[in-house]
Parts: structure tokens; C-alpha cells; sequence
């Protein structure tokens, strides 16, 4: 995705930028660049492609994300993503890091903030919450 302002103003708290808002874009980023998806399939490959952003902007490594499937074309799908996403992993790495410095401004302390974010995540992403509309 392109954005007119960079991660580093989100994580300043210069632009007001949100999960919500980039689990939007990315789904619109899916469904635009993966020809011939049908809307049953565009939120299971979304949903991928939102894991592995999550994944890297967390700090995890590639591999071993890599190391969860076998099939041929899946991994084939995944070095693509991986290869022309860093920018989405940046960006999702500078809103959690914006949720965290807003909660640790808030009066929580620093492990605190972390889990919650990590716990707002956990629960945006089991509910389904695309924000698509």
C-alpha cells in the first residue's frame, strides 16, 4: 500500500492512522491485486495476508511463519507477500507501537500497554472485524 504520510508520523501521533483503518486498506490492497478471487476466498487470503504483516511487525521470523505450510503455491503466495509487503509491515508495526505509547501515556505501565494492544488485536482478528464497508 502507499500512504501519504509515513510510519514514522503514526507512531509520532502526527497522523492519526488505526488498525482499523489498515486492516481496511489492506483488504481493499488483497482484493484489488489477487486476480480472480472470489469474495468466499478474499477473506481467508486476507486474513493471511494480515498474519504475516502481524507476524513480521511483531518481530518474528519469516521461517518460521514459512514452516506452518506445505502446499507449493501457498509458499509461492507467501514469498510474494513477503517480498512486496514490507511496507504494510512497517506501517503495522508503527500503529502497534502508536497503541502501546498510548496506553503507557495513558498511566499503564510498559508490559501492560503490550498486552493489551496484543489483547485488542487477539480480539479484532477472532471477531472478523475486516472493516470493509
Amino acid at each position: 500500500m502507499e500512504w501519504e504520510f509515513t510510519p514514522q508520523q503514526v507512531v509520532k501521533g502526527e497522523v492519526d492512522y488505526d488498525l482499523d483503518e489498515f486492516r481496511h486498506d489492506l483488504m481493499q490492497e488483497v482484493s484489488l491485486n489477487v486476480p480472480g478471487i472470489s469474495d468466499e476466498q478474499l477473506n481467508p487470503v486476507f486474513a493471511l495476508a494480515y498474519d504475516l504483516c502481524y507476524w513480521l511487525a511483531t518481530g518474528k521470523d519469516y521461517d518460521e511463519f514459512e514452516e506452518q505450510f506445505q502446499d507449493v503455491n501457498m509458499l509461492m503466495f507467501l514469498r510474494a507477500l513477503r517480498e512486496h509487503g514490507g511496507a504494510n509491515v512497517e506501517m503495522l508495526g508503527a500503529i502497534l507501537q502508536r497503541m502501546i505509547m498510548d496506553g503507557v501515556e495513558a498511566g499503564l505501565p510498559l508490559e501492560e500497554a503490550v498486552t493489551q494492544v496484543a489483547a485488542h488485536h487477539h480480539q479484532m482478528v477472532r471477531q472478523g472485524n475486516f472493516n470493509c464497508g
